[in-house]
């Protein structure tokens, strides 16, 4: 199949071309971000593969229907950013990768709880400046420690199992219990009621209507007082300026981000020698207890390589079968 691949970096080209020896699709490589003026493009193919910050909306989906797009492939498992109506009505299927490595984003939630505790990043720098003080570098012991853990999908139960060797008391918010959890001991309770005991609150729930800034004002009153935060799932599920005035009271002890609600002018690219326009960004930067990475979770060799086999395992079965293997609609979601 023609496949044009939107918001490439090099690594995604290595990786792609790897997975694609054998399969011979036709892969178009272009660095813009897809949106209604990039998407002509795809000029003549049949399959788009787009990522998370990529533009897939109902304007976005008709151009690409008008030149003949009959397949949407993410290379992610997140689709809030897709609309599946849209794509339903234009007869545009919708393949994303559930799966690649859920112990990629876990492994990194948990280093970022481990670099906030331990204030990592602070000593680092006093280090390089040859500052050896330990004055406002302590932290606490993991051990004993409740952690909140909202959304208990594939990766959420990969971070409690790793806490759960550190002797932390998990609690867990989820429609859906895990089986897996619960045999690791993981105690379901209602969202308030893990608020307001977690000394730590991770956040692995997908961006849905019923979750967006689900950490918001309302939900940090009822917090436990200096709790940590860290969200390595999607930007929007919290509120960033409710958790800003968090930060400034007291109520959020320390942050940890790996994804952004405004990250689609940031993230993936230098811009080092830039002027940061976003303020509230910027305003976030300034907190020392404050630790964010670039969306650089997912980013492992074992997980780029699932992406790019998934990716392309997609496109291939829809062009043999007009079908990809991990289909997302609108009717499976309901």
């Amino acid at each position: 199949m023609r496949l044009a691949v939107f918001s490439t970096k090099p690594y995604d080209r290595h990786f792609l071309d790897a997975a694609n020896v054998g399969q011979n699709h036709r892969l178009s490589y272009f660095e813009a971000k897809l949106t209604a003026q990039t998407a002509p493009l795809a000029g003549d193919a049949d399959a788009v593969c787009a990522f998370v910050n990529d533009v897939v909306d109902a304007d976005v989906l008709a151009l690409l229907a008008r030149g003949g797009v009959k397949l949407v492939a993410l290379r992610c498992a997140g689709f809030n950013n897709v609309d599946l109506a849209a794509a339903q009505a234009l007869g545009i299927t919708v393949a994303r990768v559930p799966a690649y490595s859920p112990h990629a984003v876990a492994e990194h939630t948990v280093a970022l709880i481990l670099a906030l505790n331990r204030k990592i990043h602070r000593a680092y720098n006093r280090v390089r400046e040859g500052n050896f003080a330990l004055d406002g570098l302590l932290g606490f012991d993991l051990h004993a420690k409740t952690v909140g853990i909202v959304g208990t999908g594939r990766i959420g139960e990969v971070v409690a199992r790793i806490l759960s060797g550190f002797g932390c008391r998990l609690l867990a918010s989820d429609p859906y219990r895990s089986p897996v959890c619960e045999e690791l001991g993981v105690e379901y309770v209602d969202r308030d009621d893990l608020l307001s005991a977690s000394d730590i609150v991770t956040l692995h729930c997908p961006l849905t209507p019923d979750t967006h800034h689900l950490i918001g004002a309302g939900t940090l009153a009822r917090a436990k007082p200096g709790f940590m935060l860290v969200n390595t799932s999607r930007g929007a599920i919290i509120d960033t300026r409710a958790v800003i005035e968090g930060l400034k009271a007291g109520t959020v002890g320390s942050l940890g981000l790996d994804v952004y609600e405004e990250e689609g002018d940031l993230f993936f690219q230098d811009l080092s020698g830039a002027v940061l326009r976003d303020d509230v960004f910027a305003r976030l930067l300034t907190f020392p207890n404050v630790l964010i990475t670039g969306h650089q979770g997912f980013f492992t060799r074992e997980a780029m390589h699932n992406i790019a086999e998934t990716t392309l395992a997609d496109v291939g079965a829809f062009e043999r079968d007009g079908r990809p293997l991990h289909e997302v609609s609108v009717e499976r979601i309901a």
